[in-house]
């Protein structure tokens, strides 16, 4: 559970007042003098598996993980981002605490061996006293990553359900084609959404496992799923094998979605498939491999159906090569989104200065360019990952840094729920003012502040249970207006709450 906080924000010079501090009603006029709220995803994926992100390499004390836990989420939060996509469940093991699933050996080296602490819990408490949102991140089907090098606990679904569970290369898979394996991968989902204060659940694109080729090259390797094709066959399924494979993903994903929908309304559903749409809905010129057919996803049906809250389409490509031409790929998943779900691509942001591709900051900058320029398609994007901002690859960070990003709210989901919250409370005491969520009524997910001091604006995102507290006087001058909303967990806001004259009082 998250502690209870004070935050402390930029304020100004107030009259300290006699008797009871004043409660300020609110101004549901437009004359408050304020910009817009300003409204983007702005995530970043936090990888867990190959300890590409965090913890840094496995078997780091508790301290020194935390210690990079909370450098992420400081550096994210000056970089302006509002959310991150924490890998929870890597390949059938857990970076949280869970009797369904062993603790990851990207903890500790060891599968099953607790880290003295809950990893989920701590992102959560850091992350959304800053302002930003954790969506939890699964791995739908993969049993063990070709990386993994301890032994499996006990307790893996691999040693106490070994049906379910088919070898394909180097990898351990789950088959979707075990109703059994279906319903635990979505029991740990339920699980995780009923017991943390997650904003997101999301998948990424590994349904069905990439084909992979044997050693010696030639056709690729099939999926083993033959002894549950066989059983569906026996019970009258009518399906070509294909359709059967994409009827398995097609449930999965439904499921999942009813599932999260029945135990907190409020929590996104995202998808991260691969970025290339369907061959019969690509645009011309757009070429390549068919998730499809290959990976049995139809991701053009799930957002038809409307499974999904957002759509996070690896977009790993650059703007010009034609084939896979970024912006076109962003027009093309905006045309399939008939029902208007959130559309927020993710970014190749690990290619900056690096090889094979060694990008260049400039090729992330002018996608971030191209998607701004189409708000109304897509409402933000994803960085792929934490460790290039980290790393600062090709000075991208310093770049991003150096144009002072402001804060911002995750565009607001109002088909998990339009009602308004109730608006804050501002109060004085002494030379302050507190802000507060006000209790009753739809409940607050954040405090959204516009403060303004030297005639600029500054816009702040602060958790709405914790008071927020705005200075009188600090080095940015004199408190000269304040306008506050609160935001319910849908994302939408209150009426506006304003104090724009402090003289008055």
């Amino acid at each position: 559970m998250l502690k209870r906080r004070t935050a402390l924000l930029s304020g100004a010079a107030l009259a300290a007042c006699g008797g009871m501090p004043p409660v300020f009603a609110p101004d549901t006029g437009p004359g408050d003098g304020a910009p817009a709220t300003p409204r983007e995803f702005r995530g970043a994926w936090v990888a867990a598996v190959d300890n590409i992100d965090w913890p840094s390499r496995q078997g780091l004390p508790a301290a020194q993980q935390q210690r990079e836990l909370r450098a992420i989420v400081e550096r994210a939060a000056a970089l302006g981002l509002n959310a991150l996509v924490v890998q929870v469940r890597p390949a059938c093991d857990a970076l949280y605490a869970s009797t369904l699933e062993p603790w990851s050996e990207y903890l500790t080296g060891t599968q099953g061996l607790p880290p003295g602490y809950d990893p989920l819990a701590m992102w959560i408490e850091e992350a959304h006293a800053r302002g930003i949102e954790v969506h939890a991140w699964f791995n739908p089907y993969r049993a063990r990553h070709s990386t993994a090098k301890g032994v499996l606990a006990a307790n893996h679904v691999a040693q106490r359900r070994p049906a379910w569970v088919r070898p394909y290369g180097d990898l351990l898979w789950l088959d979707p084609g075990e109703p059994e394996a279906m319903a635990h991968s979505l029991a740990v989902i339920a699980d995780v959404t009923a017991r943390y204060d997650v904003d997101g659940v999301q998948v990424d694109d590994y349904f069905y496992p990439y084909p992979l080729k044997p050693p010696g090259g030639g056709d690729d390797l099939p999926f083993p799923d033959e002894p549950a094709w066989n059983r569906a066959r026996a019970v009258g399924v009518m399906l070509a094998r294909d359709d059967w494979r994409r009827r398995n993903v097609d449930r999965f994903v439904q499921q999942m979605f009813e599932r999260v929908r029945g135990i907190k309304p409020w929590v996104k559903v995202g998808i991260s498939p691969f970025g290339l749409p369907r061959p019969d809905r690509r645009p011309p010129g757009i070429e390549g491999f068919s998730q499809y057919d290959r990976l049995y996803a139809d991701v053009e049906r799930w957002l038809a159906e409307g499974w999904l809250d957002y759509l996070a389409p690896q977009l790993y490509w650059a703007m010009e090569p034609r084939a896979q031409a970024f912006g076109a790929l962003v027009e093309a998943w905006a045309r399939s989104n008939a029902r208007g779900r959130h559309l927020w691509p993710g970014l190749f942001t690990s290619a900056v200065a690096r090889p094979p591709r060694q990008w260049t900051a400039d090729e992330l900058l002018a996608q971030l360019a191209h998607l701004r320029g189409q708000r109304a398609k897509a409402g933000g994007f994803i960085h792929f990952s934490m460790a290039a901002l980290m790393d600062d690859r090709g000075g991208l960070a310093s770049r991003l840094l150096a144009a002072r990003p402001g804060a911002a709210l995750v565009p607001a989901s109002p088909w998990l729920g339009a009602a308004r919250p109730a608006p804050p409370r501002l109060t004085r005491a002494a030379q302050q003012i507190r802000v507060q969520a006000a209790p009753g009524g739809e409940p607050a997910r954040w405090l959204a502040l516009w403060v303004r001091r030297g005639g600029a604006w500054r816009f702040a995102v602060r958790p709405a249970d914790a008071s927020s507290v705005v200075p009188a006087q600090d080095s940015g001058g004199a408190l000269e207006a304040l306008v506050a909303t609160s935001v319910g967990r849908s994302g939408v806001e209150s009426e506006r709450v304003t104090l724009a004259s402090l003289t008055d009082h």
